[in-house]
């Protein structure tokens, strides 16, 4: 058994697929036509790390609630981890992207860590590896 994908409500797909594909380095899985419960065009957009893992569904706000979490899916904490590799590079690789920081890096017990957050203003932790590891 495994967590296969978890929703990400955006504002808008192609913005959303550009951030995670291009800033994050994930990659499109899948991009296809698909309709709403009540017959509507959607579309059915996941992305994932390279490698596979679990992916995100990058689901568009559907009505004013939908709207309105968007950014705010976890309340204001962080509610996603990215852990890496290469923390320094993908580090400064974000941040050349504009990727907006809450924190500097700092180093925990589990490993390097700093808030960021994604294009719909969920925060995230970019996590490196744990020392020793």
């Amino acid at each position: 058994m495994h967590l296969d994908l978890v929703a990400v409500i955006v504002p808008d797909y192609d913005v959303a697929i550009d951030f995670y594909v291009r800033v994050l380095g994930f990659e499109l899985a899948e991009d296809s036509p698909a309709e709403t419960n009540d017959g509507r065009p959607k579309r059915w957009v996941v992305v994932r790390p390279p490698g596979g893992g679990t992916g995100l569904l990058l689901a568009l706000a559907d009505g004013d609630k939908q709207a309105a979490a968007v950014g705010d899916q976890f309340a204001g904490r962080v509610g996603l981890f990215l852990r890496v590799d290469e923390f320094d590079r993908t580090y400064d690789r974000m941040v050349a992207a504009g990727v907006r920081f809450h924190s500097a890096p700092r180093l925990e017990e589990y490993g390097s860590v700093a808030v960021f957050e994604d294009v719909a203003g969920n925060k995230w932790d970019l996590l490196g590896p744990r020392p020793g590891a």
